[in-house]
């Protein structure tokens, strides 16, 4: 059987030594490209959490100067796993749905004198930043990555595949 994965190499390897262990054809035809944004830079020590809604909020975070000690939530278990292959020390996962990291957040840490670092990508399914500042977090969002569609697309490669 030939499988196709459509994420980026980096956010397929595993799975593809893992299909291809087991007879597996695998292809990679990453359908997004998904670039680091320059920001300013952020005094993540004024944080009392950190807040990742994907892996790539991770990827192109500078983690050098993050105290790993800090609150982490993250929105499901691969961004966990990320985080904590990166150092962070107390990970909170949710089951992969913002709303349920939204509770989980509510959960483990008061509104009152905390404050958060919202770590994500340009564009949200859910406005988790302003629904927790809506419930009285201070939550700031920093913005550390962006996704477009992959234009360019190996034409022989796709013929191939048929």
């Amino acid at each position: 059987m030939h499988v196709l994965l459509t994420r980026t190499l980096d956010d397929s390897k595993d799975l593809i030594q893992t299909l291809k262990s087991n007879g597996f054809k695998v292809s990679n035809l990453p359908l997004l490209e998904i670039s680091k944004v320059n920001h300013d830079e952020i005094k993540t020590n004024n944080f009392n959490a950190i807040i990742f809604t994907s892996s790539n909020a991770i990827k192109f975070l500078d983690l050098k100067s993050i105290d790993k000690n800090i609150l982490c939530f993250c929105v499901g278990s691969s961004t966990e796993k990320t985080a904590r292959s990166n150092g962070f020390q107390y990970v909170y996962a949710a089951d992969g749905n913002v709303r349920n990291l939204k509770e989980l957040v509510q959960q483990n840490l008061s509104a009152k004198d905390n404050k958060v670092l919202y770590v994500s990508g340009e564009v949200v399914s859910y406005p988790l930043d302003r629904e927790l500042i809506s419930e009285g977090y201070n939550v700031v969002r920093l913005i550390n990555y962006t996704v477009k569609h992959n234009e360019n697309l190996d034409l022989s490669f796709l013929e191939s595949l048929k």
